[in-house]
């Protein structure tokens, strides 16, 4: 219907929501930014007026969004003070997942990146990939009821797998056969809310050091997973750099260079202590200066060497991670293969190891689903 001047009311009120809609979302990106912030903040970092911005916060309130921020001494602002409002982190969770052949890491953390509860649990290499999956099901089952968390507030998961992931979830998988091919976010989405993703571990191991770890101030970064496999992962200018199908990196496949049987050079026969792992046996061997532990980690800097010098020369990264199982052995390492890089490279990149530990994986996968849940937050047509 239109009114007497031939305009459309109709298309006019779908116009006028269209713009509530876009500066309830500018509000939010401000309040996301930078928190806590009062109505005067909010209406100069934005452009908008304060009326607007009020209503805004109200609404965004209204839906649990953001929340009036407390003082400092834990009392609400009274009367006069100009109230200020918060993005509030607990609006809803994020879950991260690393699942390989060896372990299985679960965190659960807050829309602000905090993490809230950890598991860890070791797997048997055996298991087939239909038992695995079932595994990691059961566990993120069993791990969100021990900690009350409601399936609604999950806003997305993501899961880092060991393989090839495609943009659409698909796995091809070396290190577990019976995954290649396999969907692995739709399975895990079934019936389940929020998203769910699927990324390749080491990609996100290197979200991960990029976000909280050796890598926050780089931009060109490559970052190499040890330990039962080596693996490598590229940002370029800040950005995970996956490739056309996935596959960046993944320099690990190509027996010539030595990575796929690195590992072997790991398998330390010598004495030890009760609970304590092959690798951290070598590294307590290694450290005391036992001869056969020194031998081993130089053949593992041999192996691994020239696919890191492939890399350094391809991308001239300004910075070189080692995470993974083997970061124990860092210290002797680190000049290890910078000696070998010397001859291989046109320049050496500065070499760095891990602090993240065996959480590393499972932190760039909450970072992955962060950046889900903030693209839709805060894409245009959020409410």
């Amino acid at each position: 219907m239109r009114n007497g001047n031939g305009n459309g009311t109709g298309t006019r009120g779908h116009d006028l929501a269209s713009l509530r809609r876009l500066n309830t979302t500018v509000v939010l990106r401000a309040l996301h930014r930078r928190s806590p912030q009062t109505l005067a903040e909010l209406a100069a970092g934005t452009g908008l007026s304060r009326p607007t911005v009020e209503s805004a916060v109200e609404e965004l309130t209204a839906h649990g969004w953001a929340g009036e921020a407390e003082r400092e001494d834990g009392e609400r602002a009274p009367g006069r003070p100009a109230r200020r409002f918060r993005f509030r982190v607990e609006a809803g969770r994020v879950v991260g997942a690393d699942i390989g052949l060896h372990k299985m890491v679960l965190l659960i953390a807050d829309l602000g990146g905090t993490v809230l509860a950890a598991h860890r649990e070791d797997i048997d290499p055996e298991l087939s990939g239909a038992q695995r999956l079932a595994l990691l099901r059961d566990g993120l089952e069993v791990f969100l009821d021990a900690h009350s968390v409601r399936r609604d507030d999950i806003l997305a998961r993501c899961v880092g797998v060991p393989g090839v992931v495609d943009s659409g979830g698909t796995i091809t998988s070396h290190v577990i056969p019976e995954w290649s091919g396999v969907d692995m976010g739709r399975l895990l989405a079934d019936g389940e809310p929020g998203h769910t993703l699927v990324e390749n571990d080491v990609n996100l191991a290197v979200l991960a050091e990029r976000w909280q770890g050796a890598a926050t101030l780089a931009g060109d970064v490559v970052c190499v997973l040890t330990g039962h496999r080596v693996a490598c992962s590229l940002t370029i200018g800040g950005r995970l750099h996956r490739g056309r199908r996935g596959g960046a990196g993944e320099l690990g496949l190509l027996p010539l260079l030595g990575m796929s049987t690195a590992q072997e050079a790991l398998n330390w026969q010598g004495a030890r202590r009760t609970g304590e792992s092959e690798v951290a046996a070598l590294a307590r061997a290694a450290d005391s200066g036992d001869p056969r532990a020194l031998a081993a980690v130089a053949d593992f800097a041999d192996r691994i060497s020239p696919g890191i010098a492939a890399l350094a020369l391809a991308v001239d990264p300004e910075l070189v991670v080692l995470t993974g199982g083997a970061t124990p052995l860092g210290g002797h390492l680190v000049p290890l293969i910078e000696e070998r890089l010397r001859p291989l490279t046109l320049h050496v990149p500065r070499i760095a190891l891990s602090t993240l530990g065996e959480q590393g994986v499972a932190i760039g996968a909450v970072r992955k689903a962060l950046d889900q849940v903030e693209s839709d937050l805060l894409a245009d047509s959020a409410p």
